[in-house]
């Protein structure tokens, strides 16, 4: 039986991380904190492990890298607490960062602490429970907010050399290549497929901007009585690039395929008639009005290296797995969904002239 995202992934879970020296090293470096500490892990997530913690005054979120060996370039909780504290002075909705600590010794990984954003995780792309009126409001909230974070100004932000706008998608596909090919346990003939097709069917670069990379309603917290997005989270997989690119990702949603074990990322197929979300065809139109834009062009190019990507995401975690530093107790189910994802990238990539 398929588990309950929502009860499954919400609220907290015993802890693994060292209190006393937390403690200690926060009441140093970190300006109004005073324990005692509580500390308990989210139950969300499968990258950067992270926690609530408690005091008697207020509460903040810790992201720490995993403990154990790591894949080149992943983890980048570095870049997370730049990227987020650059965000933050823009008044874009993310938590307030309040420090980075890249000395390993004090809970055994390098972490950031920033705010706790109060409000609600919905852990269902098509939000159960919300009324048609408020699920609209709740997309539309969704596309403002990622077309807002495309229309951010590189500069003024300080972040012109956080990445490498030019070449974007095609530095994407060498790299979860060779993410894949790390972390391979069996093949996938589609994935084979599309390695060798994706490098010469990349779009050409147009515009730049902040990508976030892993854009969707469960990585975003909701206000606790409104339709609308406070604070977007995990930042680990963010750079500048294509924002066509970053907004195809967050469109996947539409055509996921569903996973018989709930783990992994959630689908809207069996709920696209659900009243108040949107067609792909108005969601689409929706932000290429914010955005200004006539069209999204090469469409089921960037649908075909989104799937593949996502599937080298994945096909990641299961090497985590098999190194022994998951940091979700259900990663192992999601071998499940590699194949499927795979097969979704290569049918689009059929439509693009495969």
């Amino acid at each position: 039986m398929p588990l309950d995202r929502q009860t499954e992934f919400s609220g907290t879970t015993t802890a693994d991380l060292p209190v006393a020296p937390l403690t200690d090293y926060l009441a140093r470096a970190l300006p109004g904190f005073a324990g005692p500490l509580i500390v308990s892990r989210f139950k969300g997530g499968q990258s950067n492990p992270t926690y609530k913690l408690e005091t008697p005054a207020t509460a903040y979120v810790l992201r720490r890298k995993p403990f154990g060996p790591l894949l080149p370039s992943a983890h980048a909780i570095e870049r997370e607490y730049r990227i987020t504290s650059a965000l933050h002075a823009q008044g874009f909705p993310v938590p307030k960062p309040h420090l980075l600590c890249e000395d390993a010794s004090i809970i055994g990984a390098a972490f950031y602490v920033m705010d706790f954003a109060r409000g609600r995780v919905v852990w269902e792309p098509y939000a159960p429970g919300f009324s048609p009126e408020d699920r609209a409001a709740l997309f539309s909230s969704l596309n403002s907010t990622i077309a807002a974070l495309h229309g951010i100004d590189i500069t003024a932000a300080g972040l012109a050399d956080f990445g490498k706008p030019q070449g974007y998608v095609a530095r994407q596909v060498k790299r979860w290549s060779e993410q894949y090919r790390a972390s391979e346990t069996q093949k996938v003939p589609a994935m084979d497929r599309l390695i060798a097709w994706l490098p010469d069917a990349c779009p050409k670069d147009g515009a730049s901007a902040i990508v976030h990379g892993d854009f969707r309603l469960d990585n975003c917290i909701i206000h606790a009585a409104e339709p609308e997005v406070i604070a977007v989270l995990d930042w680990e997989l963010a750079t500048l690039g294509d924002p066509l690119a970053d907004f195809t990702y967050h469109l996947m949603q539409w055509y996921m395929p569903v996973s018989q074990s709930g783990a992994g990322v959630g689908s809207l197929i069996g709920h696209l008639d659900d009243p108040g979300i949107p067609r792909a065809e108005d969601y689409i139109a929706a932000y290429c009005t914010r955005r200004s834009l006539s069209e999204i062009p090469h469409f089921n190019t960037y649908m075909a290296y989104n799937f593949f990507r996502l599937a080298a995401i994945f096909q990641g975690i299961l090497g985590r797995v098999r190194d022994g530093t998951a940091a979700n107790a259900r990663a192992a189910s999601m071998a499940e969904q590699v194949e499927p994802l795979a097969e979704t990238a290569w049918g689009f990539a059929r439509k693009a002239s495969a």
